[in-house]
Order: structure tokens, then C-alpha cells, then sequence
């Protein structure tokens, strides 16, 4: 996945996609080249989850969640329990390639089903009962993966020194 020029001047949709297809592809970049050990290191004694490869799990099933369970009605097929509500970030040691192939293949998928839909669609976000529109999950989305961006940059640079836009 290739980051592209995100346009200056479009409309709403196309925007919104672009800047979120812009941090989707940010993070091959601050993955490429990872050794897959390092991939898999923890490196905070408080968050032992917080690995690279936990990072992009963890992305994986929020794009899965948020498009295919909450917005288009799909069965909640997501890995947390009560019991461990952080399971989506444990990689168990599933190659880096493997959990970047299926983000890649979500997120594929995701811009599929979204461009047939209107932002206004809405639906009900099962936790708290509220209305989100597609607008709304296109936004969290892109906070998300930006956020997320910013510690896999983090990670990355205090496991081998790599840094990079």
C-alpha cells in the first residue's frame, strides 16, 4: 500500500477516504523493512501488549469492527472478552507480512462497501446505543490509524532507529 498525494480541493467523501487511505499506507511505511523479532517486542513495562505486530492487529479489527459489525449490521465476530479486552492487539506471533495482508485486504474491503454508502448513512454503535453515521466512522477511523501511527513511529525508532515520514 502507497501513500498518495492527498487532494487539496474534492468533495467531502473523497477527502475523507484519501486522508484515511494516506495513514492506512503509513503504516507499511513505518513498518517496511521491521525484522520480524522486532516486530513482535514489547518495550513497555506498563502496555506488554503495545508490540508493533499488536499495533497492527489491533487496527485490522478496528477497521473490521467499526465497517463490517457496526455500520453494515455483520455478525460481532471480535477477539476481546470481558475476561481479555485487549486480545486484538496479541499477535501471538503471526508474521508482520501476514497481519499486514490482512489489513490490507480489510481496508480494501472497507473502501468497497463505503463508496455506495451516503455519509449520512447511520447506524447504532452496540456499546453505548448511540447513532454514528458513516461520516463519523470515516472520521474515528482516521483518528484511530493516526494515532496509532504515532506509536508505531515511537516503537520503531527505539527498536532499531529507523525514522521517516
Amino acid at each position: 500500500m502507497e501513500r498518495i498525494d492527498v487532494p487539496v480541493a474534492a468533495d467531502e467523501r473523497t477527502l475523507l477516504i484519501a486522508w484515511l487511505d494516506w495513514h492506512r499506507a503509513t503504516v507499511f511505511a513505518k513498518t517496511d523493512g521491521l525484522a520480524e523479532d522486532l516486530a513482535h517486542r514489547p518495550l513497555l513495562a506498563s502496555s506488554p501488549l503495545m508490540t508493533i505486530a499488536g499495533l497492527v492487529s489491533h487496527l485490522y479489527w478496528v477497521e473490521r469492527g467499526w465497517i463490517e459489525h457496526t455500520l453494515l449490521g455483520g455478525p460481532d465476530e471480535q477477539p476481546w472478552a470481558e475476561d481479555d479486552p485487549d486480545k486484538d492487539f496479541r499477535a501471538d506471533g503471526t508474521p508482520l507480512a501476514e497481519l499486514l495482508a490482512a489489513y490490507e485486504r480489510q481496508c480494501a474491503s472497507n473502501n468497497a462497501a463505503v463508496r455506495s454508502l451516503s455519509l449520512d448513512t447511520e447506524s447504532v454503535m452496540q456499546r453505548r446505543q448511540e447513532h454514528v453515521s458513516l461520516r463519523w466512522v470515516l472520521l474515528h477511523l482516521i483518528e484511530e490509524t493516526a494515532r496509532h501511527n504515532g506509536h508505531i513511529d515511537i516503537l520503531r525508532e527505539m527498536l532499531d532507529g529507523f525514522t521517516g515520514d
